[in-house]
C-alpha cells in the first residue's frame, strides 16, 4: 500500500508539471519569478533616475556649500583657537564676507548707473552722428524727424516687442526669486557645515571602520588645505591686480577708477577663463567714452599686467598654496563646466588641487634615468651650458694672466 501510494503521488507530481509546463509553453519554472523580478528592478532603477533628477539641485547646492566651508572653515578655526565660540566666528565670519561683496557690488552699480545714464544724455549727439555717417556712407537722405515718423507708424510692432519685454520681466522675477532661494540655501547650509565642521566630521568617520576613518580625514584636511590656499592666493592676486590697475587708472585720469580696478581685480581672478576677458572689457568701454586713445593705453597695460601676473607673480604665489600646472587647471575648468555649468567651472581647481593632492598621497614615485628618448634637446642644451661655463673660465684665466 505504501509503494502504491508513493507511486501515485510521483505520478500526480509529474502530471501537475506537465500540465504547469503546457500553460507556460515549455518555459522553466524559474523564468516567470526571473522575469518579475526583472520588472522589480527596472521599476526601482527608473524611481531612483527620478528622484536624482529631482534632487540634482539640492545636491549642488550642497557641493558649493562643503566647497564654501572649506575655505572658511580655517579662519573659524583660528578663532576658535582663541575661545571664541564656532558659531559666532562662523557668524561674523559671513558678515566679513557679506560686507565685502555688498561693497563690491554697490561700487559696480554706482559706476554702471553712472555710465548708462551719461550715455542717455548724449544719446541725441550720438544718434545725430550715427545718422550722419550713414548718410555720407551711403548716399541716404535721413533726418531724426524721419526716423521718429517710421517709429509712430510701427507703433503696432513696438507695442509688440513691449509686450514681450513684459511677458519677460515675470520670467526674469521667477529665475530671480529662484536665484535668491538657492542664494540662501547654499548659505544655510555653508553656515552649518563651517559652524558644525569637527560634529559634521565626527558624524561621517562614525559610519566608517576605523581603518578607513584616516585616510577620509587626510582627506578632508587636504581639500581644507587646498581650497583655502586657492582663496588666499586668488585673493592677493587680486589685491595686487586692482592695486597695481588703480596706479594706471590715476595716471591716465580715467572716471571710477577705484571701482574700475576692483572690478579687474575680483573678474580677473575668481571667474575661470573669461575672466580676464570681462574684466578688461569694462574699463576699456569706459576709456571710450572718455578719450579712444586711453582705451588703447588701458588695452596695452591690461595684456602687460596679465603677461607679468601669468609669469611673475601667479608661479611665486600660488607655489605653496595650490600647485596646479595650468593645463591641468584649465583641464579641470572645462571638465567642471561641462559637468556642472558655472558651478563646476568655479570648483573646478580647488577640487583638482585636492584630488591632485590625495592621489599624491598614495601614489609611489621613483626615480626616472637619464634617457635622450625623454628628454629629447636636454643634452644638447646641458653641452653647451657646459661649453659656455668653460669659456667662461678660460677668459677670466687669460685676463687674469694678462694682468
Amino acid at each position: 500500500m505504501t509503494i502504491s501510494g508513493e507511486r501515485k503521488n510521483e505520478e500526480g507530481s509529474v502530471r501537475a508539471a506537465d500540465e504547469e509546463r503546457a500553460l507556460w509553453g515549455g518555459m522553466p519554472r524559474w523564468l516567470p519569478r526571473a522575469m518579475v523580478l526583472f520588472l522589480v528592478l527596472v521599476g526601482l532603477f527608473q524611481l531612483a533616475d527620478w528622484a536624482f533628477r529631482q534632487l540634482i539641485d539640492l545636491f549642488v547646492m550642497l557641493l558649493v556649500a562643503f566647497f564654501l566651508s572649506l575655505a572658511l572653515e580655517p579662519a573659524v578655526d583660528r578663532m576658535a583657537a582663541r575661545g571664541v565660540r564656532r558659531g559666532v566666528g562662523t557668524f561674523l565670519v559671513f558678515v566679513a564676507v557679506g560686507v565685502a561683496v555688498i561693497g563690491f557690488l554697490a561700487a559696480l552699480g554706482t559706476l554702471l548707473v553712472d555710465q548708462v545714464a551719461k550715455i542717455a544724455g548724449d544719446m541725441p549727439h550720438l544718434v545725430d552722428n550715427l545718422i550722419g555717417w550713414v548718410n555720407r556712407t551711403f548716399h541716404q537722405d535721413l533726418s531724426l524727424g524721419e526716423l521718429q515718423k517710421r517709429l509712430l507708424k510701427d507703433s503696432g510692432t513696438i507695442e509688440g516687442y513691449a509686450q514681450q519685454a513684459a511677458d519677460n520681466v515675470w520670467g526674469v522675477s521667477s529665475t530671480l526669486i529662484g536665484g535668491l532661494f538657492q542664494t540662501f540655501t547654499v548659505g544655510l547650509f555653508t553656515f552649518y557645515f563651517t559652524a558644525e565642521g569637527p560634529r559634521v566630521r565626527r558624524t561621517v568617520c562614525s559610519l566608517l571602520p576605523p581603518s578607513k576613518q584616516g585616510e577620509v580625514l587626510r582627506a578632508w584636511e587636504i581639500a581644507l588645505a587646498k581650497t583655502g590656499g586657492y582663496l588666499y592666493s586668488r585673493a592677493v592676486l587680486a589685491v595686487v591686480s586692482a592695486a597695481g590697475h588703480w596706479v594706471m587708472f590715476e595716471l591716465i585720469d580715467l572716471p571710477y577708477s577705484a571701482a574700475l580696478a576692483i572690478w579687474v581685480g575680483v573678474m580677473s581672478q575668481f571667474v575661470p577663463t573669461i575672466g580676464t576677458y570681462l574684466a578688461g572689457a569694462l574699463p576699456v568701454l569706459v576709456a571710450l567714452t572718455v578719450e579712444p586713445v586711453d582705451a588703447l593705453w588701458v588695452l596695452v597695460f591690461t595684456v602687460v599686467y596679465q603677461q607679468i601676473e601669468n609669469y611673475v607673480l601667479h608661479p611665486r604665489i600660488t607655489a605653496r598654496t595650490v600647485d596646479v600646472h595650468p593645463a591641468v587647471a584649465f583641464g579641470a575648468v572645462i571638465a567642471g563646466a561641462a559637468l556642472l555649468g558655472a558651478v563646476g567651472a568655479l570648483i573646478a581647481i580647488p577640487a583638482a588641487a585636492t584630488l591632485q593632492g590625495f592621489v599624491g598621497t598614495y601614489v609611489r614615485r621613483y626615480e626616472v634615468a637619464t634617457d635622450p628618448r625623454i628628454d629629447r634637446g636636454e643634452q644638447r642644451r646641458a653641452r653647451r651650458e657646459l661649453r659656455r661655463d668653460a669659456a667662461r673660465r678660460l677668459r677670466r684665466m687669460v685676463g687674469g694672466d694678462g694682468e
